[in-house]
This record gives C-alpha cells, structure tokens and sequence, in this order.
C-alpha cells in the first residue's frame, strides 16, 4: 500500500437498538398491552437513553454515518445498545429471563431482531447487525437463529454467557445446546460473545459497583473455557465464535494455562483426585481457538495488539470503536489508531481494520472502497505516532497512553 492509499475501517463492535416507541411497533399485537403498561412504569437509568442529543446515535442513521465517518469508519458490526420490552435493565447486562419473564422478554427479542433487519436494510453493504436469542428454550433458540439468517443479519446471533445464580438455566458446556450448535455450524451463522454478560445477581452493598466491574472481564471469558472444554468445539468444527470488547492480552495466558490443564488431566496429574482422560477433548485449546475462534478487540491496547501479532493472530483479529459507548474510540479514532497500530506493516493494519471482518460477516471490501477513499484514513495518516494528546482524551486513548508510558 502507498503513503497516500486511504484504508478502509470496518467497526467490528458498534452498538445500535430502537426507541421504546420503535419497538412498540415490532411487537407482536398481543403483547402491545402489557408493553404499554410496562412502559409507562418504566424508569430508564442510562444517561446516554435520556439524553436527547446522544439516544438518537441509537438509531439515527445521518447521526451515526456523521460521527463514524468523520472518524474514518465506514462499516460496522452492531451490538444491541437500548433497552428492549420487557427488559429490567441494559440489554447487556440483564440477568436472563426467569421462566415467569420469558414469554415477554422472548418477545422483546424478537421485536429488536425485527427492528434491526430494517435497520440494516438501510445500509445493507455497510451493517451487519446481529440477532438475539435466550438459551432458555433450545427450540425457540434454533428457530430465532434461523430467522436471523433468512432475514439477512449476517452478523450471527448474541448468546450471553450464563450467570452462576441462574440455575433454570443450562450452562454452555451442556451437551444439550448441541442441536443449536449444528444448526449455527450448518447455516454458517456466527456465535458472538460480548463482555457484560454472564455476571451474577450480586447482593447490594457499598462495594457492589466495584464488585461488579473487576469481574466483568471473568465472567466474559467464561464461554470461551466452557465451549472449550465442553468439547463443543471438537464436535463442531467449523463453529464460528467471536469474542468482542473483552481485549485480547489475556488470550496468550489463557491459552497456555488451558493448554497445561487439559494434558494434566489427560494424564491424571491432579493430586487425589482421579478423572476419566476420555473426558478431556483430544486437542489443545490453542488448537480450538485458531480453529474456531475470533477476537473483536474493541479500543484495543498496545498489549492487545501484542497478542494479536504474537498468538492471536491477525487472522483472528478485528478492531472494534464500542461506537456510541464514552469508552468507545469516537471521537478519537485515528488518533487511537495512530497510538497503537502507527508501527504496522500497512498490511497488517489493513487486515486488522477490515480484512478479518469483511471475511467473517460477510462485507464486500469492494463496495466499501468508494466510501473509504473519501473517508479512510491515509496510510500515511496512520503511519505517524501519536506524541500529543488531544486538550480532551477519552477513554481509550488514556488505557493506551497509560500502557505505553508503564513500558
């Protein structure tokens, strides 16, 4: 690539989700009663879902299209973001539905799934939205993915992690979700994990918040070791599972510490206690992942970036904004670019911006071109490593910053 080659920026995690008033309209009728009941009762905590100026980034297409592409992005991947019917919280961080809650939360789901499939019906070469399904019922999750695929949201379906509290609940490991397992496989539809999900109801206190947050992270990455060692991926092959806003620093420890593990128990060193080996899948777990896994690392550090070219790979890489998230990139993109990927084989840094992305969900690179020569950052833009921080950092670039200066 030349100096002046403009590069094209897919957003591997975006977050979008209609209006209360929106999604009224995607309901099923019979449920439009209860939702107007519940709506009216409703107490919405979010700042950035009462704030006029910053709800509509949610769904307002020319909004979104200024920011991003003022930021140099000009696809992205979309993460639900707004509150659902019937949902006691953010989406993300909802417990799941007890089976009192699931008839209407089921159908919340699926009025954001039919809102979305319009929502990306706007711009169909530049979304690829993603579906929500309940590990509740494994039927209505089968017939959920299977919707999501007809109606062209190629981006796959969210499955949260399961809470420990939530014992109504089968953990991912059960052998029992292996029907939805094969249909994803068979229909190609990628599994997406997304941090925040997966924590348990925690008791309030004081601490709680701070409970909360430092162990967001484990919780998030519990998917990854149950699917791994549940054998899902030795059954499933060609599965396709993503992991989003949880970085990926912490992939190459994990990797060897599973790795160690599972030859451990294969070869029955663990003190006392005995295990049948045969319970172990055959492979490593390094293995599974280069084979079934991707990693969507939102504001990436420069340790995120390590991993990528070290274990990771950037085969397995996409960058993510968390675009309209405060600790998101926006409005800083390039410049958190420039901190992190300044020293890249151009090449390199194409495939992490949009080459791993455009592969997985199914964007043609050629219809994003013309947007990107008139919105991508240069090569040489990128090339250039970041010495000053802007009067008003956000987030992202002040972990990246911390990180550079504690090398």
């Amino acid at each position: 690539m030349s100096s002046d080659d403009r590069y094209i920026v897919i957003s591997a995690d975006t977050h979008a989700g209609g209006s209360h008033a929106q999604y009224r309209e995607y309901l099923d009728a019979q449920y439009v009663p209860e939702f107007d009941a519940w709506r009216n009762k409703y107490k919405n905590p979010f700042k950035d879902l009462k704030d006029t100026d910053l709800r509509i980034r949610n769904w307002d297409t020319e909004r979104r299209n200024a920011d991003m592409q003022a930021d140099g992005v000009v696809a992205e991947v979309i993460f639900p973001n707004t509150v659902p019917p019937f949902f006691p919280s953010f989406v993300l961080f909802a417990q799941p539905p007890t089976p009192e809650e699931y008839e209407l939360r089921h159908a919340g789901v699926r009025a954001h799934n039919r809102w979305m499939v319009d929502f990306v019906a706007e711009q169909p070469h530049q979304r690829a939205g993603i579906g929500q399904i309940f590990l509740n019922d494994v039927d209505d999750a089968i017939a959920d993915v299977k919707w999501c695929h007809e109606h062209g949201l190629r981006g796959g379906v969210l499955v949260s992690s399961v809470p420990p509290t939530c014992d109504w609940i089968k953990p991912l490991y059960h052998p029992d979700y292996d029907p939805l397992w094969a249909v994803c496989q068979d229909l190609g539809v990628p599994v997406n994990a997304h941090s925040g999900t997966g924590g348990p109801r925690y008791q309030q206190a004081p601490a709680m918040p701070l409970v909360h947050f430092i162990e967001v992270s484990f919780y998030s990455q519990r998917p990854f070791v149950y699917l791994t060692l549940g054998g899902v991926f030795e059954r499933f092959p060609k599965l396709k599972f993503v992991m989003t806003e949880m970085g990926c620093a912490w992939i190459p420890p994990t990797l060897t510490h599973l790795d160690q593990f599972m030859h451990n128990m294969r070869s029955n060193k663990v003190g006392e206690m005995r295990f049948d080996g045969e319970t172990v899948p055959p492979r490593s777990a390094t293995e599974y992942f280069h084979q079934n896994c991707y990693v969507g690392a939102s504001q990436p550090t420069p340790a995120d970036i390590s991993a990528a070219l070290d274990v990771v790979g950037v085969d397995r890489f996409m960058w993510g904004s968390d675009y309209p998230h405060e600790e998101g990139t926006h409005p800083f993109t390039k410049e958190t670019l420039r901190q992190t990927m300044s020293g890249l084989d151009p090449r390199t840094t194409q495939r992490m911006l949009a080459g791993t992305a455009a592969e997985l969900y199914g964007f043609d690179l050629d219809k994003l071109r013309p947007l990107a020569d008139q919105y991508g950052p240069t090569v040489a833009e990128l090339s250039q490593p970041l010495v000053e921080l802007p009067a008003e950092p956000n987030q992202a670039l002040l972990r990246s910053q911390a990180q550079l200066v504690a090398r």
